[in-house]
């Protein structure tokens, strides 16, 4: 792929390493530069690096009616030999597409993927926050851009990857604060046959009203449940997991209601670095707080890039009723996974082979 740089200049663009004085936050800055690329003609084209600013789209373009766009979320690193590091970009790559097929959006070569979004952090790989637990978060996402205003396909669209310094996801280093989940019966992500398994604009847009709910129960996020309130599926932006007193970390099934968060498929590929059994199983409500009110299950959380792990102390139902997991503190196995988890990122442990990969420095 021939990218086109088409950069600021030097006086208008960091040239020195970005050191913040305070945690700047998870998502909230930005780089100097994009990337964008668009389809139109059966083809996607001119791909190029530009200055980061607002979009020219006409009034009639399709996302904006119709809510036609994807997006994905990843997250960069410096080790300790100064150069940054990738993770998993490849699975993020492969989940975009499957995403672009659910709501008939056309595929991008996964190395285009992968060549953009490393050229990008070349170009403002001195935007990478020199702080504790800090990254580059990665947003690529694409949309359709056609103006017209009849429900169908659009036959353009834009892919963009845009980058955010962001800091610690936990200010304190580590997890040490749990959180409250809502398990409701009243709302519902996703339904078989619909768009849950992708990264849907429109299914987070979905999620704020149960997301506002849960606030109201004070509450983090939802815990939502299949369509027949039987079976745990997910949290609102995470995939739900529980420990039993064994150790064993059960992950839900994957469905075509559950998006397949990349940390949950590495959890699964990292049993023997925990030193625990880690599996998928279909997941029943009345099972689930059995087990809990009974010891069986002495942790629980979520996994997502954001957060790596966020661990769930509590769950309140929509009666007020409040069940405690364990002794109600973020336990031991949690902390181990997350740290395990973390400097395999960091480069600070040895993960498995193509896990993090250098962002080579090709950049004019």
């Amino acid at each position: 792929m021939d990218i086109k740089y088409n950069l600021k200049p030097a006086s208008e663009r960091r040239t020195e390493q970005f050191t913040p004085e305070g945690n700047v936050g998870f998502g909230k800055l930005r780089t100097d530069h994009m990337f964008l690329m668009d389809y139109r003609d059966g083809q996607w084209c001119d791909p190029r690096i530009v200055p980061y600013g607002p979009f020219e789209m006409a009034p009639g373009a399709m996302t904006l009616h119709y809510g036609q766009s994807i997006f994905e979320g990843a997250k960069a690193f410096m080790h300790d030999d100064g150069e940054i590091y990738t993770f998993r970009l490849n699975m993020n790559a492969q989940r975009m597409n499957r995403s672009a097929d659910i709501v008939c959006i056309p595929n991008i070569d996964e190395q285009m993927q992968l060549d953009a979004i490393n050229a990008l952090i070349d170009v403002d790989r001195n935007w990478f926050p020199m702080q504790e637990g800090a990254c580059l978060y990665i947003r690529p996402f694409i949309f359709a851009t056609e103006d017209r205003l009849s429900v169908s396909p659009s036959q353009q669209y834009t892919f963009c990857v845009m980058l955010s310094p962001s800091g610690a996801y936990y200010s304190s280093g580590g997890v040490n604060e749990g959180i409250r989940l809502l398990i409701t019966t009243k709302f519902h992500r996703a339904v078989s046959g619909g768009t849950g398994a992708s990264k849907a604009a429109g299914n987070y847009a979905a999620s704020l009203r149960a997301g506002k709910a849960a606030a109201e129960y004070g509450a983090a996020q939802v815990l939502y449940l299949d369509a027949n309130n039987q079976q745990i599926e997910e949290v609102g932006a995470m995939n739900h997991f529980h420990i039993l007193k064994d150790g064993t970390i059960i992950i839900p099934k994957f469905t075509d209601t559950i998006l397949q968060s990349i940390t949950s498929k590495s959890i699964l590929e990292l049993g023997d670095m925990l030193g625990c059994e880690v599996r998928q199983e279909t997941v029943m409500l009345d099972k689930f707080i059995a087990d809990i009110e009974s010891g069986e299950i002495i942790e629980a959380g979520g996994f997502g890039t954001a957060a790596v792990v966020s661990p769930v102390t509590s769950y309140i139902f929509e009666d007020h009723r409040v069940i405690t997991v364990g002794d109600g503190k973020v336990g031991p196995h949690i902390q181990k996974i997350y740290k395990v988890f973390t400097d395999i990122q960091k480069g600070l442990t040895q993960g498995p082979e193509g896990w993090v990969k250098r962002v080579e420095r090709v950049a004019p």
